[in-house]
């Protein structure tokens, strides 16, 4: 895949998406517990939006207007390697890796930065049509979430096909979609100003796993300024699952309890 057939794709379809994909599931949604198995250091001062493994090294797309930027760490030691600053009128959101890209969400500016990942310089714009919150891809797929019920997916290899995708639980919208991740088949994706994490058939748009995350972070490493829970990734040599939060001091590996 070339980046420069990707940016013009980007440009002139996400504008004019494909109908939207129906979904009619009303699916019963599993419920589960993340258990922490094991915890990393994270800085704090990344307000994360994005979060993502790839081989040795781990990505992470900060937020707010002024202080965006884009970090990468040795994985898994979480020693600093790299970073950029971007430009100070943008809100960075979500971020995913594809096709030796960074592919970093804006939040109000309308914009989706195409990056090169050895030196985090922006290589191209694509421009999209609403807030950008979360994203992330499977083959040559793009997916995105823009805070509501609805996932937008581009595929690249396909003519930059578009669609949108609704999102159910228990057969009902579910808004505030917000960070995304493509683990084992299914969509995972925060939902914002809650401690869920859901998992959601990209066929359907059923969510087919509701996992609840409370307690991670102690009282004792909670500050003023402290925010949500925000930020999954899977370690794709191990498939361990890890997760954190805006302003967070740690990285949580989890494993699923059902109870159901």
């Amino acid at each position: 895949m070339k980046l420069n057939s990707c940016a013009v794709i980007l440009i002139s379809l996400v504008l004019s998406p494909q109908p939207y994909a129906a979904t009619s599931e009303n699916q019963q949604a599993k419920k589960h517990i993340g258990v922490v198995v094991e915890t990393r250091p994270m800085e704090r001062r990344n307000f994360t939006q994005g979060l993502y493994i790839s081989g040795s090294e781990l990505y992470v797309s900060s937020g707010q207007y002024g202080k965006s930027a884009v970090r990468v760490y040795s994985w898994p030691e979480m020693l600093l390697s790299r970073e950029t600053a971007l430009p100070k009128n943008i809100f960075a959101e979500g971020l995913t890796l594809l096709a030796n890209r960074l592919w970093v969400l804006t939040w109000r500016e309308g914009q989706l930065l195409v990056m090169d990942p050895s030196n985090l310089k922006i290589l191209t714009t694509g421009q999209i049509s609403g807030e950008g919150w979360g994203i992330t891809h499977n083959a040559s797929t793009l997916w995105l979430s823009n805070g509501s019920s609805r996932l937008h997916s581009i595929d690249l290899s396909n003519g930059g096909k578009t669609e949108a995708l609704d999102v159910t639980l228990n057969g009902k919208p579910l808004a505030r979609l917000n960070e995304l991740e493509w683990i084992n088949g299914k969509i995972w994706a925060n939902v914002w100003l809650t401690n869920t994490i859901v998992a959601i058939d990209p066929k359907t748009g059923a969510v087919t796993d509701e996992i609840t995350l409370e307690g991670l972070l102690s009282a004792e490493d909670r500050e003023a300024n402290t925010d949500v829970l925000n930020g999954i990734a899977q370690d794709p040599k191990t498939g361990a699952i890890w997760v954190t939060g805006k302003r967070w001091p740690k990285l949580f590996r989890i494993e699923l309890e059902n109870t159901n």
